[in-house]
């Protein structure tokens, strides 16, 4: 999976750029979160850093748009898992090849549901995957969405925060690195927590 987005990142970045422009370029974005959340490989934050990159001012509002319909996305993936797993999430997850990464998810979800659903928006694997097995273990869907607004919110708002703050500066290592820098923000905001309950 993570080799395919890698082949294809360029086509993605230039996918993103052209639908940044425009009078449909919100809905795009709407959509692009929706779609990721539950299915559709290319991440919203490919989208939103262009956004942000052709001149749009209000990125709070752009943020808000792409975790509002990212956690609606995320509670169609939810829908997925409980009811349509053997028709759409199994061939899903088989064709993104992450049956091992689902069977993994599971496992966490016994112990550590919230901390796992919370991680989830800022791990490398597909957040699809999470949303899918919080429906197929059956994880309470208020802490499930909970989870979603915080999570999502957190990851979008320090993108839209960043390049909003720095521009095209920042965009680039973004794009590059961004899986390393997902891990970066989750360690740190698990050190915060840690240290402020202890």
């Amino acid at each position: 999976m993570f080799k395919y987005l890698d082949r294809t990142k360029e086509w993605t970045r230039q996918w993103a750029t052209k639908h940044a422009q425009g009078k449909h370029a919100k809905g795009w974005l709407a959509a692009t979160a929706f779609a990721e959340a539950s299915f559709f490989p290319v991440p919203p934050d490919i989208l939103l850093i262009a956004l942000l990159l052709s001149g749009v001012k209000a990125w709070v509002q752009l943020v808000g748009i792409t975790t509002l319909f990212s956690v609606l996305g995320g509670l169609f993936g939810y829908v997925i898992g409980v009811f349509l797993f053997e028709t759409i999430g199994a061939p899903l997850v088989a064709f993104y090849h992450l049956e091992s990464q689902m069977a993994e998810i599971g496992e966490l979800f016994q112990e550590h549901s919230f901390i796992t659903l919370f991680a989830a928006a800022f791990t490398p694997i597909p957040y699809k995957v999470f949303t899918i097995a919080a429906g197929l273990f059956h994880i309470d869907i208020l802490l499930f969405t909970l989870a979603a607004i915080i999570g999502r919110g957190a990851r979008f708002g320090v993108i839209g925060y960043a390049v909003h703050r720095y521009g095209k500066r920042i965009s680039t290592f973004l794009y590059d690195y961004f899986n390393l820098l997902s891990l970066v923000i989750l360690l740190a905001i698990v050190v915060i927590l840690f240290t402020s309950f202890k």
